[in-house]
């Protein structure tokens, strides 16, 4: 599914390179759930940035679905984007001026019309409990009932390819708690492959896999002093490639 080697980017901060990844090399299979780990700074949302085409890698190869990112021109990287992939951010982004079910129409890319895409549409709020609130403003909506509303709109067109930016860090605990699950039954359902950056470990511990960025970026530093016992170590970078 995801297919990084020899992958680098850097970020120009005035007239210097601030190198932020240097990946050698990385595979994840259709399907994985995976959690990823590590501070501020280390090269996580920089990472997604990739693997959706906002940003292309300045060398090596970027893989998503056997399509080559790398090669590719910003239009379409665009294109692959809207197609294949879903998105999940940590504050919404919904537009406040449309209902919750607004929200979902307006990135609606499905084939169905009328009556069956309306049908379509409140399934899925039946899906994480909201049927209740379908025609709701974001305003009218808790923080975990907009998130919820956004989980719809990034798998509405069953991406192959699912990315959550720390998609419960502005939530209480039990609310954050409640969302992850969704999250990862719901990606599991619709056999998305869900990649999710998260500092909460705890939360991080209900993914089939977790990992540290340390496992897959040199460039990271490890969470780990070199004399403590590899257990942990082994348990954060479950999922990097051998």
């Amino acid at each position: 599914m995801i297919q990084l080697h020899q992958v680098r980017k850097s970020y120009r901060n005035q007239q210097q390179l601030l190198p932020i990844l240097d990946i050698p090399h990385w595979h994840v299979a259709q399907g994985d759930r995976i959690a990823l780990l590590g501070p501020s700074g280390s090269g996580k949302s920089t990472l997604l940035y990739l693997l959706c085409g906002v940003l292309a890698p300045d060398e090596g190869t970027c893989k998503v679905g056997n399509e080559p990112l790398h090669q590719m021109t910003e239009l379409e990287r665009d294109h692959f984007r809207a197609k294949h992939v879903g998105i999940i951010f940590q504050d919404f982004h919904l537009i406040s001026s449309l209902s919750a079910k607004q929200n979902i129409e307006l990135v609606y890319d499905g084939s169905l019309h009328g009556r069956a895409r309306h049908s379509h549409i409140q399934q899925w709020f039946e899906r994480v409990g909201l049927q209740d609130r379908m025609n709701h403003l974001p305003g009218q909506l808790s923080r975990g009932q907009q998130q919820r509303v956004a989980i719809i709109r990034a798998l509405i067109n069953r991406p192959s390819l699912l990315l959550a930016d720390e998609p419960t860090g502005s939530l209480d605990y039990d609310t954050a708690q409640y969302t992850m699950n969704l999250l990862l039954q719901l990606a599991q359902e619709e056999g998305s492959t869900l990649l999710t950056v998260t500092h909460d470990q705890h939360l991080a511990s209900q993914y089939p896999k977790q990992l540290h960025i340390s496992a897959i970026n040199r460039l990271a530093v490890h969470p780990y002093p070199a004399e403590k016992s590899s257990m942990n170590s082994r348990r954060l970078m479950e999922g990097a490639a051998t």
